[in-house]
């Protein structure tokens, strides 16, 4: 199989690039750089069947050979990276994904679209089902990143409906390891950051706040799963154990043996005050559910982040 990846040298794309090329499959990964990063596919430059190109997927796509797969993971997925980017948020989420689906309507290829547990918003059901619309504020701070891939699921159904494309959805909730940004904000590398550095962990409001964690190869596995599946409407891939913001914090400070305070501030606005998913159909089609313990993750997430610390010094 040949795969095209947009996002390629992003946290969850690098990570993908590695299962297919150790399946065997040759990958062409395209990045912008915008958040991506070299060193995350570092490992592959010189392996014969990875290909980096930098380019935007925002633009006209220009790679040549035929695709099996298009996998359109290109986003800012993180609140510091889209807030700071909104413009370039859409856009990922508006034309990068109809350029991504040309090439696969072009190649007859499969499509598949990495989407956001965000479509469900600050959800007024508990736990998110894939029927559930959401509660979604559409001109809100974060409504950049929730929106542009509430478009992209449209634009993926349009292309499955009006052309045939044969496509997959999946909505991917909170997912954490290595390659992770440690400035990127989003919880786990900021705790660890914070601890790395001897600081107090920031939690935002009480830290009543829910949010469920998988670990990067539980995710990648679910995205293989589901890209071999005839389901076409969206399919949510998380860990549904949930914790509190303010258990997960405690729970940190145990792991790394580290007596360092908790300090609060507050609350973002439109942040999400529930988040878990029901896996009930990503276990029935794909036989599909996480089996890395959130202790285990954090262990080599932490020793991750320990070599980007010294790295840096």
């Amino acid at each position: 199989m040949r795969h095209l990846i947009s996002g390629a040298a992003g946290f969850i794309g690098s990570h993908l690039c590695d299962r297919l090329i150790a399946a065997g499959d040759t990958v062409v990964a395209l990045d912008n750089l915008i958040t991506g990063s070299r060193r995350n596919i570092a490992h592959l430059a010189d392996h014969p069947q990875f290909e980096f190109v930098e380019a935007d997927a925002t633009r006209p796509i220009a790679v040549e050979g035929h695709f099996d797969h298009v996998w359109h993971l290109a986003s800012l997925a993180s609140p510091k990276e889209y807030l700071a980017h909104p413009i370039e948020t859409l856009e990922s989420g508006s034309t990068a994904t109809r350029n991504m689906l040309d090439v696969a309507r072009r190649e007859h290829a499969r499509f598949l679209l990495t989407s956001t547990s965000e479509c469900y918003g600050d959800p007024l059901e508990h736990p998110q089902v894939e029927t559930y619309w959401g509660n979604v504020n559409p001109v809100g701070l974060r409504s950049c990143y929730d929106e542009s891939k509430r478009y992209a699921e449209a634009m993926t159904m349009a292309y499955h409906r009006t052309h045939g494309v044969r496509t997959n959805i999946a909505r991917i909730f909170n997912t954490y390891g290595p390659r992770m940004a440690l400035d990127d904000g989003r919880v786990v590398p900021a705790f660890l950051d914070q601890v790395l550095r001897g600081l107090p962990l920031t939690v935002f409001g009480d830290g009543s706040q829910t949010r469920s964690f998988c670990y990067v190869s539980d995710l990648v596995d679910g995205l293989s799963r589901l890209s071999n599946c005839d389901e076409r409407y969206p399919v949510n891939l998380g860990n549904p154990q949930e914790l509190t913001i303010l258990e997960f914090a405690e729970r940190i400070l145990r792991l790394m043996g580290s007596g360092l305070p908790i300090v609060h501030e507050p609350l973002p606005s439109d942040d999400p005050r529930k988040r878990r998913p029901d896996i009930t159909k990503a276990k029935t089609l794909l036989a599909w559910q996480p089996v890395v313990t959130l202790e285990d993750g954090l262990r080599e997430t932490v020793e991750y982040f320990k070599g980007v610390v010294v790295a840096k010094a």
